[in-house]
């Protein structure tokens, strides 16, 4: 069975406010063809998100020049809760004009420095007009309307806590996922939703027949034709679903993504890759449709 993607390409993405490198910083890792057409994996670990989104352009450029189909997984969400949008006054589609809103809003420096904290308390304005519902920071970002801490619970009126991919993830025990609305602390996957979504569209801006899963690529199996325009699927992964040993010289982090890509291409190879992108079951029109519309979903969960 011919394979749906020649390429799969892992997206490690960190919020640090400094360059870094090593453990906990930017990692992508590409399985691609050789000369002799076998997938071979290399990795990368550029100190900013400057320099990895031009690594990542450059990268998906070749894969194009050479008439490679690419799979990008990133580890953050694509998406946030149901009713984000509205509750920012953002209008519709939510996923569109919520990744407007960061693309404006998000500033940062080629130094990695960043304005996350300042948004998140913006944010948290707009939404309650107090500490809620983004939590997490240093003593010295922290505002009135940005706590230390989580402020309180989720209640029946408010944003929800977790989007139905995570929460279906947490139900059946696939995995952990952290709530977007935690900017800090470990495991925060908040600071890497703000930063990542707008370096994704930029990239989007410069490379040519990207397109977002489940935003503009239906929530269904995927097909070749479905794919007839389409050279670059970006989607959400979870790293913790394919666990991974560190091969000789290679670090945890640069073990963690080629294992996600291999483990991709096997499931691609085997036919089983192309039901994934058809989400959870049993989900509802309505969930369905905040799904696509707004929240995204990790493929595999």
């Amino acid at each position: 069975m011919a394979r749906l993607f020649d390429s799969y390409v892992i997206v490690d993405w960190s919020a640090a406010s400094k360059p870094s490198t090593g453990a906990d910083s930017i990692w992508i890792g590409a399985l691609t063809p050789d000369a002799r057409m076998k997938l071979t994996f290399k990795a990368a670990n550029p100190p900013t998100r400057f320099k990895a989104q031009a690594e990542l352009e450059d990268l998906l450029a070749r894969c194009l020049k050479r008439g490679d189909r690419v799979l990008v997984g990133v580890d953050f969400p694509m998406g946030f809760p149901a009713g984000t949008a509205d509750a920012l006054k953002l209008g519709a589609p939510a996923w569109r004009t919520m990744r407007d809103f960061l693309l404006k809003e998000m500033k940062e420096k080629p130094d990695n420095s960043n304005n996350r904290f300042a948004l998140a308390a913006r944010m948290n304005r707009l939404i309650s007009n107090g500490p809620f519902p983004f939590w997490g920071c240093s003593k010295k970002d922290e505002l009135t309307t940005l706590s230390i801490k989580k402020s309180r619970e989720h209640g029946p009126g408010d944003v929800p806590e977790f989007r139905l991919t995570e929460q279906r993830a947490l139900d059946t025990k696939k995995a952990r996922p952290q709530p977007v609305w935690k900017i800090a602390y470990a495991g925060a996957v908040g600071g890497q939703t703000m930063t990542g979504l707008p370096a994704i569209e930029r990239v989007r801006q410069k490379v040519p027949g990207l397109k977002l899963w489940p935003f503009e690529i239906p929530l269904a199996p995927l097909t070749e034709d479905g794919l007839a325009d389409t050279r670059i699927v970006v989607a959400e992964v979870h790293q913790g679903i394919n666990p991974a040993r560190p091969e000789a010289a290679e670090s945890p982090d640069e073990a963690q993504v080629r294992a996600v890509a291999e483990g991709l291409a096997e499931l691609d190879a085997n036919g089983k890759l192309a039901g994934l992108f058809a989400g959870g079951t049993g989900l509802s029109d309505s969930q369905k449709a905040s799904v696509a519309g707004e929240e995204g979903w990790i493929l595999g969960i």
